[in-house]
């Protein structure tokens, strides 16, 4: 690797957005509690100390920096300092594989690995106390002009790679300040999605550094730990999350009033009606609506819960729909390396959501995904790479991976694999999320008379019994 001189001052090359646009405000300023609070002036100093210690380890301007670490202070702090020191963010989920992480990195490049050295116990803490270390991996530039790079599985074949620009995250965090009904200055979030994905990212951690409204994750992943963030502090408070995190504050009982839950805010996927009146007879606030995508960010928005399960395009965006499908204004492609007009062209989006614009009041109504895309927890599986991963498997022969309540798998063997044998495989390629919650091993799967599979769950299910 080619050694270049550390400069004396780590924000010497600083990208002035990340100054003017997240670190705006007071050094005293509270940006964050953890539970302890941390003021900007403070996290300034450690973004400076991430940032020489990224240098150290080769990461330079134009260059780019892998995160995979979890929702912590030391995925905040390397995530500004990459951009503070004119890099190119990589974010990939700490939840992923070796084998995907290993895929991902020979495919971007990254000049630097930021990765856990130690990661303090506790599988539902929404953050974890983590020391992360930086590790050389090449040294070239970063492969695109963006800011930040992140993974989405597509409708067919490998991961879409998605850039945004700074101008794009900076664009996006000005849209929310024209919002009606996001958290305003000195209020709080209370922070439950990851900040690895678009509404954790932006909605959360960089507008609340921008507008000044303090990020307070729960201690941990519960209901009644929700409600006791929200009554920590005597400022209102806006609850973020996806529908998941609406069922566990649904089936909790406040132990009291709650007068600083000023509404909660859900994105990431349709939340069923019963899902809302549940929420809102229990606390009696709004449950707002929001419509992002990675691509682009918050598209629609319903923060009052007055016209669900319509949404009002977010200010800047444009709506339209042509043959059932909805189309978002994109200015610029945001895949990396992939130039599909099935997915962008000519300015627009393809969202590959199934929906209607009313004429009238331009509000817009999701019918669903046209795609193989669903939801687990809030996280967006591509069910057509669980199929493939499934398929390459070595014993298997064919396989047809459905939603049934869950993701399921129907899969067709040599008679080599058993189910046991055939999840261990899965879990040393798939994070998690993505695994199928059941497996069905058969002699042979149906198919059609032209000898297609058949993908319908009803028939799958004879099949399998």
């Amino acid at each position: 690797m080619t050694a270049h001189p550390l400069p004396e001052d780590p924000a010497a090359a600083t990208p002035s957005w990340v100054d003017d646009v997240l670190f705006t405000g007071r050094p005293t300023d509270i940006c964050l509690r953890l539970p302890e609070p941390i003021d900007k002036g403070t996290l300034l100093r450690m973004v400076g100390a991430a940032q020489a210690r990224l240098a150290a380890a080769g990461l330079r301007p134009g260059g780019a920096a892998a995160l995979r670490l979890p929702p912590s202070l030391a995925y905040v702090v390397h995530l500004l300092a990459t951009w503070r020191s004119g890099a190119q963010a990589i974010l990939l989920d700490h939840r992923l594989t070796d084998h995907e992480v290993d895929k991902a990195l020979r495919r971007l490049g990254p000049q630097v690995v930021v990765a856990p050295l130690r990661a303090g116990a506790g599988a539902l803490r929404i953050f974890v106390d983590v020391t992360a270390g930086v590790t050389p991996y090449g040294d070239g530039p970063a492969g695109s002009p963006h800011a930040v790079i992140q993974l989405s599985s597509g409708s067919t074949g490998p991961s879409k790679v998605i850039g945004r620009t700074a101008e794009d995250l900076v664009g996006e965090v000005h849209r929310y300040t024209r919002i009606d009904g996001v958290a305003l200055p000195g209020e709080r979030i209370i922070l439950l999605p990851s900040m690895v994905h678009v509404l954790g990212l932006v909605g959360g951690l960089l507008y609340g550094l921008h507008a000044g409204v303090e990020l307070c994750p729960p201690e941990r992943l519960s209901g009644d730990a929700i409600l006791a963030a929200v009554a920590a502090q005597d400022s209102p408070a806006t609850v973020l999350g996806v529908p998941f995190h609406i069922g566990l504050l649904a089936s909790t009982v406040p132990s009291g009033p709650l007068p600083q839950l000023k509404r909660m805010t859900t994105g990431g996927e349709l939340v069923p009606a019963t899902v809302a009146r549940a929420f809102t007879d229990r606390y009696g606030v709004p449950l707002g609506n929001m419509y992002g995508m990675t691509e682009v960010g918050v598209i629609g928005t319903d923060l009052h819960g007055a016209h669900r399960p319509a949404i009002a395009p977010a200010p800047g965006i444009r709506v339209r729909e042509s043959g059932g499908e909805l189309w978002v204004s994109c200015p610029a492609n945001p895949y990396v390396g992939l130039a599909d007009p099935t997915r962008w062209a000519d300015g627009w989006l393809h969202t590959r959501d199934a929906g209607v614009v009313d004429r009238d009041t331009g509000l817009v109504t999701i019918k669903g995904r046209l795609d193989s895309q669903v939801s687990v927890g809030g996280m967006k599986v591509d069910l057509t790479e669980v199929e493939a991963t499934v398929a390459e498997l070595p014993g298997v022969t064919a396989a047809v991976v459905v939603w049934d309540d869950g993701i399921t798998g129907y899969v067709q063997t040599d008679g080599s694999l058993s189910e046991d044998t055939l999840d261990k495989l899965l879990a040393e390629r798939l994070a998690g999320y993505k695994r199928p919650r059941t497996l069905h091993l058969l002699d042979q799967l149906p198919r059609t008379t032209t000898g297609k599979l058949v993908r319908s769950a009803p028939a799958l299910r004879d099949a399998a019994s």
